[in-house]
């Protein structure tokens, strides 16, 4: 307290630092007249975010998608860090007055775990989607549970729209077709959803850089089985059909040495 009262100063109590410091970074430093330490701290924490927005931005898709996660981690790491500090600080200075209405300081940085849960759930939401083929592939069957079947062209199959897409409508009109025919199961034609229920999609490494996935249409056959070698059962296991698209996938060029994986072809059957 004589530190504080030296620079003119009025030491705040630990409590109080602690939520100037869960505020913003040296906050609860800069209250006890440690001036130096408070604008490091202040400094540190922007340039954490920027870090953070900016390698978000550059590599959350992409094969460094590790890399702005646990930055993140880093960050809400510090800000918790710097405030038990401050912490420990005010209660050093403070030791001979104790608080009049003393409250837990773990209860209080238990807040930060607010943060924490909103990186670690959000961050997956934007983050990893052209991280591997099978992401990239993921991230395609949501869009393609969205098309309307469409019949190929009867000639110039060049000008039909984006090819991935119009490949993608074109099987799914044949998966229409195999629905009519009643080789699948009786409510597929509620939706599209239904249409690609029994679709199975495989990936395939084709080169270091390259990769195919074979959507099938699978059906499910009953397999005897053993419990322990002794107990017998049976068991679902799929069967495929046919292949009814098949993509290729490769690893492209992103920023600093980073690659993204992309759908750059398609055929449907």
């Amino acid at each position: 307290a004589a530190l504080a009262a030296h620079r003119g100063v009025t030491a705040p109590t630990p409590e109080r630092a602690l939520r100037l410091a869960l505020i913003g970074w040296g906050l609860g430093e800069l209250a006890m007249g440690r001036t130096r330490i408070g604008v490091a701290w202040l400094f540190l924490e922007a340039a954490m975010l920027v870090a953070v927005a900016a390698t978000t931005l550059l590599w959350a898709d992409t094969t460094w998608y590790l890399l702005p996660y646990l930055l993140g981690i880093a960050f809400l790491v510090l800000w918790a860090a710097q405030a038990v500090l401050a912490y420990r600080r005010a209660r050093s200075l403070q030791a001979a007055t104790p608080a009049a209405r003393p409250r837990s300081p773990a209860a209080i940085v238990a807040w930060l775990a607010l943060p924490l849960l909103a990186w670690g759930t959000g961050f997956w939401l934007i983050g990893a989607g052209a991280a591997s083929p099978g992401a990239a592939a993921d991230a395609f069957l949501t869009d393609w549970a969205i098309l309307e079947p469409m019949p190929p062209p009867p000639l110039d199959r060049g000008d039909e729209g984006p090819m991935v897409e119009r490949e993608a409508a074109e099987a799914l009109h044949h998966l229409q077709d195999l629905c009519d025919a009643g080789r699948m199961s009786e409510d597929c034609h509620a939706d599209t959803k239904n249409l690609l229920r029994d679709i199975r999609v495989s990936i395939e490494p084709d080169g270091a850089l390259k990769a195919i996935a074979r959507a099938q249409l699978v059906e499910y056959r009953r397999r005897a089985t053993r419990v322990l070698g002794v107990l017998g059962g049976t068991e679902l296991q799929p069967f495929p059909i046919e292949t009814v698209l098949t993509l290729r996938l490769e690893a492209q060029p992103a920023a600093l040495g980073a690659r993204r994986w992309v759908i750059v072809n398609a055929a449907a059957g």
